[in-house]
């Protein structure tokens, strides 16, 4: 991750929006534990081009981060992708499942999801129908 990352980066950014993030070992550590789910789950599979340099990775990260030190372990939480479902009836509380065992991106996508995170760094994601080409062997 870039150096810009850093806990008195995450304390003020909370700051600017009204939260309190202290100077502990424990906010340290969800510091390290965001950037390592920012850094895997999204930087990871960013467009050719995109990196963790891009604009809004460190916000993302002091997101992630904030959900961390709330939940320690947040991101590490471990569900089958059947077990994804949304609320679909209040009256007689109906649920239903988004999730599906049907493929390896279902698998590989298991893992609990900020929309805030998702809408900051979708723009460098691959889209589910994107076309693209690689050259090999040049």
């Amino acid at each position: 991750m870039p150096d810009s990352v850093s806990l008195e980066n995450w304390i003020a950014y909370a700051a600017a929006r009204g939260l309190t993030v202290a100077n502990a070992p424990a906010s340290e550590q969800a510091l390290v534990r965001a950037q390592d789910y920012i850094l895997y789950h999204y930087v990871s599979q960013f467009l050719p081009g995109y990196g963790a340099d891009s604009p809004y990775v460190d916000e993302a990260t002091y997101e992630a981060a904030a959900l961390e030190l709330a939940t320690p372990g947040f991101f590490t939480t471990s569900f089958t992708p059947a077990q994804q479902k949304v609320l679909t009836g209040v009256g007689d509380i109906r649920w239903t499942v988004t999730g599906s065992t049907d493929s390896a991106d279902a698998w590989a996508n298991a893992t609990p999801t900020s929309t805030k995170i998702a809408a900051m760094l979708d723009r460098y994601m691959p889209g589910k129908f994107q076309i693209g080409l690689k050259a090999v062997g040049l």
